[in-house]
């Protein structure tokens, strides 16, 4: 007969996997946008930086609901920079 042995630890989901991978990469998409933020000078410019902030925000906010209904246990280990900003 034989014996199966089953490790405590399960497999990491790939699909949160992939959702944190995104999420990281749309941090450096909003860092990317606040700095052409700062540098631009046009009023055109400007506006228009902030509306990509803004879709980026909305991004990264609709990314961390994800993976929190996702794996709650882990949501508290989803570090976000500048956290404050977006609320």
């Amino acid at each position: 007969m034989k014996t199966v042995l089953f490790s405590k630890k399960a497999a990491p989901d790939p699909e949160l996997l992939a959702l944190k991978a995104e999420l990281l990469a749309a941090q450096g998409d909003l860092a990317s946008a606040y700095r052409q933020f700062n540098q631009a000078v046009d009023p055109e410019l400007v506006e228009s930086c902030v509306y990509q902030i803004s879709a980026v925000k909305a991004r990264c906010n609709y990314l961390i609901r994800a993976i929190k209904e996702r794996s709650p246990e882990t949501a508290a280990a989803v570090q976000i920079e500048g956290e404050s900003a977006w609320t």
